[in-house]
This record gives structure tokens, sequence and C-alpha cells, in this order.
């Protein structure tokens, strides 16, 4: 496949996924679970529970990223200085302690996203492409008013909100480029298509956790 030329303005990849998954993006960053970590109206526990919900989103995510390493076109969006794991492993140390992994347990949303995660983004650049951007954009971007809130409510000072924290990064500059490889992809329009269908469906699936956690601590 050749790189396609850009197309212009709203039908740029980068417009489309930002338009099509604007509504499911609003939902999220109002959503009631998020709304009561940053009011600290549940306690330390519901917000621990919540990062280890990511532990498996983002495991399933970056081994997906490692075999996609040295694909053609999912290679250009494997930025070892997103990976997540590693902080959020340090916050559920430090909210847990040495046993962490023991006093965890995915979520049945959870676990129906992984399963959709791994299944996409192992078989398809296409479906890779979609849940890299959702995740790491989503928590990039929208992330950062809830870290700093987080940390303010729950008192914490760097350790137990590493996930949110993106060292080196700048980030409007970082949004700049990432919005130029999805305009830059190569493809048809229905793989087009199907990245952002992808996308907006595990935007669907995030949204599924979120209303598993709010059912269980509000």
């Amino acid at each position: 496949m050749s790189f396609m030329a850009d197309p212009p303005g709203a039908d740029r990849l980068s417009a489309r996924l930002r338009r099509e998954t604007g509504r499911a993006l609003e939902i999220t960053q109002t959503h009631s679970f998020l709304d009561a970590l940053a009011a600290g109206r549940v306690s330390w526990v519901a917000y621990a529970d919540m990062v280890a919900q990511y532990w498996f989103l983002y495991e399933a995510l970056e081994l997906a990223g490692h075999t996609m390493a040295d694909d053609p076109i999912a290679r250009a969006f494997v930025f070892p200085e997103l990976e997540r794991l590693a902080p959020i492993e340090a916050d559920l140390r430090f909210l847990h302690g040495p046993r962490w992994a023991d006093r965890m347990a995915a979520l049945p949303a959870t676990t129906t996203y992984c399963t959709r995660l791994r299944y996409a983004a192992n078989s398809h650049p296409v479906g890779f492409i979609a849940h890299h951007y959702t995740r790491f954009l989503g928590d990039l971007a929208g992330g950062q008013y809830l870290g700093q809130a987080i940390a303010r409510v729950y008192g914490l000072n760097g350790a137990g909100h590493r996930f949110y924290v993106f060292p080196g990064i700048d980030l409007e500059a970082f949004q700049t480029y990432y919005g130029r490889l999805l305009d830059a992809l190569p493809g048809s329009s229905e793989e087009r298509d199907e990245l952002v269908a992808e996308a907006v469906e595990a935007h669907r699936l995030h949204l599924a956790v979120l209303d598993e956690l709010a059912r269980r601590w509000i």
C-alpha cells in the first residue's frame, strides 16, 4: 500500500476520530465515578480499584504493542515513552504494598474489554491503532485534570498517581504529531471506517468499566 494524500479538513482521519468519539469522550469525562473520585467522595480503595482495572487494560495493550512493533504500519504508533504499566504497578505498590497483585481482580466489564482489545489489537494494525488512540490519547489529555484532582483530594505527592504523569511529553506537540500520523495512514476507506468503528467500540467498553466501578463504589 502507498500513502494516501491527506484528505481535506473534516474528512481527515484525526478529525473523524475526534468527531465520532466526541460524545463518548464527553460522557467519560463527566462520568459519576470520575466525578466522585475528583471530589474525594469515595475511598482511596475505590481509586485503587480503578487503577487495578487499568493495569489489566494496559497489560493487554502494551503486549499488543510489542507484537506490533515490527508491523510496517502499526510500529509508528508504538511509543515506549507512553507506556503506563510500570507507573501503574508503582501506584499499586504504593496503595496496596508489595503484595499488590494479590489484592486486585478484573471486573467482568474489564475482562470483556481486554478480550476485545487482545483480539483487535493483535490481529490487525487498524485494531491496534484504534485501541492505542483511545487509551493513550485519552489518558494523556483528559487524565491530566483527573490526576491533579486525585492527588489533591487524596493527599498524594507523586507516589500513588504516577499513572497520570507523562514526563518529557509536550501534550500539544504530541497531539499534533499523532494527528499527522493518523492522517498519513495508508489503506482503503473501508480500513479507515474500521479504525473509527473500533475506536468507538473501545470508548463504549471503557464506559462499561466505569459504570461497573460506579455501581460498586457509589
